[in-house]
């Protein structure tokens, strides 16, 4: 149930037909995995915690550095030297004590991700590189969790949901197979920080459509964003039946 501070606090979108007390105590009951604490992560957890998602379990093993202030908006100056899960438990505890808050401070290994996405319903995946997205994007369709992936780099962004109990949806691999394993990151081209706000503050949006059960998620649909020219931009992503991760190339894969 809701207590009457709950009930005042998350009363605006509470207001929401879409949303309503039944949505709310879905949100409550709900347990999400953040994967990476930077850019993409701050939005998320701020937005998760701030709309009453029970459970956050926050996976970071980086420290907060000066150049990530820019963008990384979870940390501040204070937290300077600190691990990211560190600053992230304090400031979303002080955000909202309603939420229950889990660090993982550690690289997870395979059986490890394995185990952190399997104790969750739903994974976001804020990492900004190639081969930690394909471990969370297999380890999803492994346990069949919703993936809600977003990534932003220079002026471009782009956010999509891979949802493998939806036997239609793609996953991440169908979308890119190997084909980002040279891809720079934000330290090498750079990145607007309004832009990784954007982003994860849609990959929020989509969690919480998830979650609480409306709207119309981002299944198999890729959305890009233009910060140059403020344009979005949507492609179809269909699943490929011969996919290695989720498809009839893997011995596991379901159809």
């Amino acid at each position: 149930m809701l207590d009457d501070q709950e009930l005042l606090r998350y009363s605006r979108q509470i207001l929401l037909r879409q949303v309503d007390i039944a949505g709310q105590l879905r949100l409550k009951q709900s347990r999400v995995l953040i994967v990476g604490l930077g850019g993409l992560g701050s939005p998320v957890a701020l937005y998760l915690a701030a709309a009453g998602v029970g459970y956050l379990h926050l996976a970071d093993f980086d420290d907060v550095d000066v150049s990530n202030l820019q963008r990384q908006v979870l940390h501040d100056s204070a937290a300077l030297g600190t691990r990211k899960v560190e600053s992230a438990m304090r400031r979303l505890a002080a955000l909202n004590p309603h939420v229950r808050l889990q660090a993982i401070a550690a690289r997870l290994d395979a059986e490890a991700l394995s185990q952190a996405v399997e104790a969750v319903d739903l994974v976001l995946d804020c990492s900004d590189n190639f081969a930690t997205r394909e471990a969370l994007n297999a380890a999803c369709v492994r346990v069949r969790r919703p993936l809600v992936s977003g990534a932003a780099i220079r002026l471009q962004g782009q956010v999509c949901v891979f949802d493998p109990r939806d036997s239609d949806s793609p996953c991440y691999h169908c979308l890119y197979g190997q084909g980002e394993e040279d891809e720079p990151t934000c330290s090498e081209a750079g990145v607007l920080g309004p832009l990784v706000g954007v982003v994860g503050s849609l990959q929020a949006l989509e969690a919480l459509k998830l979650l609480a059960g409306f709207g119309e998620p981002l299944r198999g649909r890729l959305l890009l964003i233009d910060a140059l020219g403020s344009r979005f931009r949507e492609l179809r992503v269909r699943r490929d039946p011969l996919c290695s991760v989720c498809g009839r190339g893997h011995a596991n894969g379901h159809e």
